[in-house]
C-alpha cells in the first residue's frame, strides 16, 4: 500500500534519476529514457515514443517549463491521473528509499493513511483476479469508477431477472463457455477459472435488460470521454472483462471491439473479442479475431511472446468449431512447440489427430498430456477412444474406466465405453454404461437408442422395446421407426416359430458362386459389395452434395503454384490444411460436425494413399480427379471433369490429351483407393513402370475408365445405388435381418424370399433354404418394378393358357 507521502517521495526519486542536467525539468529525451526504462519488456518504436511524448506534453502543458520540460509537479500529476504505476515503475528501476525518507514520508501523510487503507481494502474486495494483474489490470483510477458502476448495474439486473425467473443456467457441459483457458487475463495456461462451470443465459428481450444496455451505454460514453486514448482503452477493456466475467458476452464483445479500434495493434482486445465470438458460436469471426491477435503478437516482439501459445490454442479451437480439424492440428502443434508443458495443447492436438483418423500420433500426444496432468479426465477419454480405434480394446477399457474414476459423470467416457462393450458383444455391460449416460443427460437420444440395441443383444426384448419407445419420445428420426419395425418383426417371428426373439435368423453364408442373377439389370453380388462400400464413403463425406462443376470452377479460379516433387517432375501440390480449406468451400453446406466426419474419411481413405511418402503434401490435380466420380452431377460430366483435372496437372497443361502414364496411374489410384482388395497390388506395379510418352484422348480415357476388369466400371453400380438407396418397398422386410428393405430388393425366384442390399452382398440366407444348390435372384429397384414384373408374368401365363386352349 502506497500512501500519498511515500508516493510523492518515490516520484521525486524517479524524477531526480532522469533529470540528468539537474535543471528541474524532464526534456523529451529524458522523458523518453524514463518511458523505456520503466517498460523493460516493451520494445517501443521511435514513432510510438514520439506519440507518447506528444500526448504527455500536450495533456500536461501547464506543467511544462519552457525548454526544461516536464516539472516534478507535472510528473507527480501524471501518476496521480493513473498514467503510470508508481510502485511498479519504482521497482522496475530498482530504486530503494532509505529509513529517513520512509519515516519522513510516513509522518507527512499519517492523516491520510487510514482513509487510503480503507479504499485499498474495498478495492481488493471488489476486484476480480484479472484487475490486479500487473500486465492486464486496471491502470487508471477513473477506470475503477466505471468498474464499480458496472458491477452495480449487473447486480441490479441479476437481482431483477432472478426475481422474475428469467435467468437460465445450462448444467450440461456442452456449451462453449469454458472452451478456453483465459491467458489474456493471466499467464496461467491451464483451463479457465474465470467463468463458472454453468452457462448463464440472460433474458435479453426483457425491459430490465434494455434498461441495463442503455445505462451501460452511458458508461461506455464516459470511457470514450477519457482524457487520453490510453485511458479510454483501459476503460473499455475493463468494462469488457467485467461483462465477460458475468457471461454478458454480446455486451463484452462490444467493449472489446471498441478497445480494438482504440489500439488496433494491441493483442489483448482481439484475443478477448475472439473468446466472446467463440462462446457466441460465431466461429469464423472468432478465428479472424485470433488471426489479428496472432499478427499483433508476432509483430510486437517479446512483449506478447508469452501469449502466443494460447493464441495458437484458441485459434485451433475456433477452426475446429468450423470443422477444420487438419488446420487446427497445425496450431496445436505450434502451441506445444512454444510451450512443451502446455498439457491442454497436447490434449487438443491428440483429440484432433484422433478426429482425422491418425490414431498412433493421437495416442502419443494424449499420453504426453496425461504425463503432464495425470488427473486430466478428457485426455484419458480420448486416449481410450484412440486405443479402441487401434484395436487395443482391453487397454482402452482400463483407460476409459480411469476417466470415469476421475470424473464419474463424464458423458463421453461412459458413452464411448458403452460402444466398446457393444463391439465386444458384452451387451449387458454396454446397457449399464448407457443407463449411466442417461442418468447424467436424460434426453441423450443416441444413448437411449444404443441402450435399446444393447438390451436386444442381451436377449431382453421387452426391455429393448421400452427403451426404444423412450427414444422415440426424444426424437422422431426415421432410424428409430425402422428399429421399432424391426423389433415387431422379431416379435412376430418369435410367436410364429417359438424361437428366442434375439436370434435374428440364424443365417448361413453361401459362397459367391452359388448366387446367380436373373436378367441383365441384376447386380452381381461381388460388385454390390464393393459398390456399397464406395457409397458408404460417399455418404459419409457428402461428396455427392458437391456438384462436379464446382471442381472445375476451383481449377479455373484458383491458381496453385507449381512445385517439384522428389522425382523432379512439376506438380501442383498443396499442404493438407490448405486442401481442407478448399474442401470447406466445396462442402460449404455441411455443418461443422458433418464436415469433420468428411475430413476424417477423406484423410484415411484418399490422402493416406496420395501422400504415401508422408510429406504432408498432395497433388491437387490428382485429388480432384479422384473425388470427381463421387461428386454430384451426371456420370458423364464427372468423367469429363476427372479428365480435365488430369489435364490441369503441369505435365499435361495446355494439351487436349493426357499422357498414358498419367491415365494408367490415375486408374490404378482409383482402384487402390476405392477397391483396395484389388487395387493395392496394382499400385505397387505402377511405381515400377517407366514413363510412357504416348498420349490418351478423352474417348480412349473413357474406354480405360469404364473397363469392368481393369478400370472403374463399378461406378455404374454406385450410380444405381445413388438413385435407389432411399427407396422403400412398402411392408417388405429382409428375410434374414428382418429390417425394412431400403434400396434394391433381391428376390430369390424359386422360393420367393427377399434380401436387402447388405444381406445379398454378404451372401446371407436362412438355414431353411440351405439345401438348394444355387440361388437365382432378380433385383427390383422399387415395388413399382416388382408389380410390373408380376403383371408381365401373369400376362405370359394367360397367353400360354390361351395358346394351349
Amino acid at each position: 500500500m502506497t500512501t500519498r507521502g511515500s508516493r510523492s517521495e518515490k516520484v521525486k526519486r524517479i524524477f531526480q534519476q532522469f533529470d540528468g542536467n539537474r535543471d528541474g525539468g524532464l526534456s523529451r529525451e529524458e522523458m523518453s529514457a524514463l518511458v523505456v526504462a520503466v517498460n523493460p519488456r516493451v520494445k517501443f518504436s521511435d514513432e510510438q515514443i514520439s506519440a507518447i511524448l506528444d500526448e504527455v506534453f500536450r495533456t500536461y502543458a501547464e506543467f511544462i517549463d519552457g525548454d526544461k520540460g516536464l516539472t516534478f509537479d507535472g510528473l507527480l500529476r501524471t501518476y496521480d491521473d493513473g498514467a503510470g504505476d508508481v510502485d511498479r515503475d519504482f521497482d522496475a528501476l530498482a530504486i530503494e528509499l532509505n529509513a529517513d525518507e520512509i519515516k519522513g514520508s510516513s509522518e507527512a501523510s499519517s492523516s491520510s493513511i487510514t482513509d487510503e487503507r480503507a479504499v485499498e481494502a474495498q478495492k481488493q474486495q471488489r476486484t476480480a483476479a484479472w484487475a490486479v494483474s500487473p500486465n492486464h489490470g486496471i491502470v487508471f483510477d477513473e477506470t475503477w469508477k466505471l468498474v464499480d458502476d458496472l458491477e452495480i448495474l449487473v447486480k441490479r439486473l441479476k437481482s431483477k431477472q432472478e426475481k422474475d425467473g428469467k435467468m437460465k443456467a445450462d448444467n450440461n457441459n456442452n456449451s462453449n463457455v469454458d472452451a478456453f483457458s483465459d491467458a489474456g487475463w493471466s499467464r496461467e495456461l491451464g483451463p479457465s477459472s474465470d467463468i463458472s462451470d454453468k452457462r448463464i443465459y440472460w433474458e435479453e428481450s426483457s425491459h430490465d435488460y434494455a434498461v441495463f444496455v442503455k445505462e451501460l451505454g452511458v458508461l461506455r460514453s464516459k470511457a470514450d470521454g477519457a482524457r487520453s486514448r490510453e485511458e479510454a482503452f483501459d476503460g473499455h477493456m475493463a468494462l469488457g472483462r467485467v461483462l465477460y466475467e458475468h457471461q454478458l458476452f454480446k455486451e463484452a464483445l462490444v467493449s472489446f471491439k471498441r478497445a480494438c479500434e482504440l489500439q488496433p495493434t494491441d493483442v489483448r482486445p482481439h484475443f478477448k473479442a475472439g473468446n466472446c465470438l467463440y462462446v457466441l458460436g460465431k466461429y469464423k469471426e472468432s478465428k479472424d479475431e485470433f488471426l489479428l491477435a496472432l499478427e499483433a503478437a508476432e509483430s510486437g516482439g517479446n512483449q506478447w511472446a508469452y501469449l502466443l501459445p494460447q493464441i495458437y490454442v484458441n485459434l485451433g479451437i475456433s477452426l475446429e468449431g468450423e470443422g477444420m480439424v487438419l488446420s487446427a492440428c497445425e496450431y496445436y502443434r505450434e502451441a506445444a512447440i512454444l510451450c512443451p508443458t502446455h498439457y491442454r495443447a497436447l490434449k487438443l492436438l491428440g483429440s484432433a489427430l484422433f478426429g482425422v483418423g491418425e490414431y498412433r500420433a493421437a495416442v502419443k500426444a494424449l499420453e504426453e498430456a496425461i504425463y503432464l496432468k495425470p488427473d486430466y479426465a478428457d485426455a484419458h477419454c480420448d486416449l481410450a477412444s484412440s486405443l479402441h480405434a487401434m484395436g487395443e480394446d482391453e487397454r482402452a477399457i482400463e483407460v476409459f474406466q480411469r476417466a470415469i474414476d476421475l470424473k464419474p459423470g463424464h458423458v463421453d467416457a461412459l458413452y464411448n465405453l458403452g460402444g466398446l462393450y457393444m463391439d465386444l458383444g458384452r451387451f449387458q455391460r454396454a446397457s449399464e454404461m448407457y443407463t449411466r449416460v442417461l442418468g447424467v443427460w436424460p434426453n441423450h437420444w443416441r444413448a437411449q437408442l444404443n441402450k435399446a440395441v444393447s438390451l436386444l443383444g442381451a436377449g431382453e426384448t421387452e426391455e429393448a422395446k421400452r427403451a426404444l419407445k423412450e427414444a422415440l419420445k426424444m426424437t422422431n428420426r426415421v432410424e428409430l421407426h425402422d428399429a421399432v419395425s424391426h423389433l415387431k418383426q422379431l416379435q412376430k417371428k418369435k410367436l410364429k416359430n417359438g424361437t428366442n426373439a434375439n436370434e435374428e435368423g440364424p443365417f448361413i453364408i453361401v459362397e459367391p458362386s452359388r448366387f446367380k442373377t436373373v436378367g441383365e439389370k441384376t447386380t452381381l453380388r461381388p460388385d454390390l459389395a464393393i459398390a456399397l462400400q464406395i457409397r458408404a464413403f460417399q455418404r459419409v463425406t457428402r461428396l455427392w452434395k458437391c456438384d462436379v462443376e464446382a471442381l472445375r470452377k476451383e481449377m479455373r479460379d484458383n491458381n496453385v503454384p507449381v512445385s517439384y516433387s522428389g522425382n523432379g517432375g512439376p506438380t501442383k501440390s498443396i499442404r493438407r490444411p490448405n486442401l481442407e480449406e478448399i474442401l470447406r468451400r466445396l462442402l460449404n453446406v455441411l455443418k461443422p460436425e458433418s464436415f469433420q466426419g468428411a475430413i476424417k474419411a477423406i484423410n484415411e481413405k484418399i490422402l493416406s494413399v496420395l501422400d504415401d511418402s508422408g510429406s504432408g503434401r498432395v497433388d491437387l490435380g490428382m485429388f480432384y480427379a479422384v473425388i470427381a466420380p463421387l461428386c454430384g452431377g451426371h456420370p458423364d460430366k464427372r468423367k469429363r471433369v476427372a479428365f480435365d483435372a488430369l489435364l490441369w496437372k503441369p505435365v499435361n497443361e495446355g494439351s487436349s490429351q493426357i499422357t498414358k502414364t498419367e491415365a494408367v496411374k490415375y486408374i490404378k489410384l482409383l482402384r487402390a483407393i476405392y477397391i483396395p482388395s484389388q487395387g493395392m497390388s496394382e499400385m505397387l506395379e505402377v511405381h515400377g513402370e517407366t514413363d510412357d510418352t504416348s498420349t490418351v484422348t478423352f474417348n480412349q480415357f473413357l474406354g480405360m475408365y469404364d473397363d469392368s476388369e481393369w478400370g472403374f466400371g463399378i461406378m455404374s453400380t454406385v450410380v444405381k445405388l445413388e438413385t435407389r438407396d432411399r427407396n422403400r418397398h412398402g411392408n417388405q422386410v429382409c428375410s434374414v435381418c428382418r429390417y425394412p428393405v431400403i434400396g434394391s430388393r433381391f428376390k430369390e425366384v424359386k422360393t420367393g424370399f427377399s434380401l436387402c442390399n447388405q444381406c445379398y452382398s454378404e451372401g446371407k440366407i436362412l438355414p431353411t433354404f440351405k439345401q438348394q444348390e444355387e440361388y437365382k435372384f432378380r433385383e427390383y429397384g422399387s415395388e413399382v418394378e416388382a408389380m410390373k414384373a408380376k403383371c408381365v408374368c401373369f400376362s405370359m401365363q394367360s397367353h400360354k393358357k390361351t395358346i394351349a386352349t
